[in-house]
């Protein structure tokens, strides 16, 4: 059935979900979070218009709507948060987002979510550079600084409880089999990785400095926004030690990078 998460991890008051086919139409297909810990709640990167409709209606299998507490937005991109004046309507969640971003989140709101909704800045919680630790129920997660990977406001969410790191853009796959959600052989899946990699991720030394840091966390699994999940130390570890090699982003520049072109033209719009 469309909208049936994939259970990350679950215990007596603890839960987290994977929505993972929830886009249609041309959008790139994206995974959307839930958090639940007794009676508290969180959303992570719940996305655009694409996936508003289908994924409240997902949610509510689980949920009461109104009663949503958060939605955590790793970064600013349209598949991450483009549908947050629908979820400020309908629900009364916290939207928590980087400082730099949140200054820019009120362009996502029309003049009707305003008169709606009030002050929307009492409604942000803006997380500083250094990340922070957030209680959660009777546990807590945390905001893990990953700036430069690929935003340069960017925060991962770890949840202690289940050892899941939420983990954005990083570790994402484009294409490949979607009935496994979970990657089972690391060598095969880089083809599916690299390009992206090379492309949205600034630097190998902010990879390196990120990965050796994620190395010291107690985790279990790495979850992206996009693609399947690692899931297990040794898998965990295969990619760690893979994107702290990747050349990357300035790493591939050189002085054609930045010439005009000298032939060709983009195609015209009737």
């Amino acid at each position: 059935m469309k909208g049936q998460p994939i259970t990350l991890y679950s215990d007596a008051n603890h839960v987290c979900l994977a929505f993972n086919d929830l886009v249609e139409g041309e959008g790139v297909q994206s995974n959307q979070f839930l958090i639940k810990n007794g009676d508290t709640t969180m959303l992570l990167d719940p996305g655009g218009d694409l996936t508003y409709i289908p994924m409240s209606i997902a949610l509510s299998r689980y949920i009461k709507l109104r009663e949503l507490d958060y939605i955590f937005a790793s970064h600013q991109d349209p598949d991450i948060i483009a549908s947050i004046d629908r979820w400020v309507i309908n629900t009364n969640c916290d939207v928590i987002v980087s400082k730099l971003w949140g200054r820019f989140l009120p362009h996502l709101l029309s003049g009707h979510v305003g008169k709606t909704v009030g002050n929307f800045s009492e409604r942000m919680i803006e997380l500083p550079d250094g990340g922070a630790n957030m209680a959660f129920g009777d546990t807590k997660v945390t905001f893990i600084p990953a700036h430069f990977l690929h935003s340069v406001g960017n925060f991962q969410l770890f949840d202690p409880t289940s050892k899941i790191l939420f983990s954005g853009d990083m570790g994402a796959s484009i294409g490949g089999n979607e009935s496994e959600y979970f990657v089972q052989d690391f060598d095969a899946h880089i083809p599916l990785m690299k390009g992206f990699h090379q492309r949205y991720m600034c630097a190998s030394k902010a990879t390196r400095l990120w990965a050796d840091a994620v190395r010291k966390l107690d985790i279990n699994m790495i979850v992206p926004q996009h693609g399947q999940a690692f899931k297990g130390r040794e898998m965990v570890n295969a990619f760690l030690d893979w994107i702290s090699e990747l050349p990357c982003g300035v790493d591939l520049l050189d002085g054609s990078s930045y010439q005009a072109p000298k032939r060709g033209l983009v195609k015209a719009v009737a």
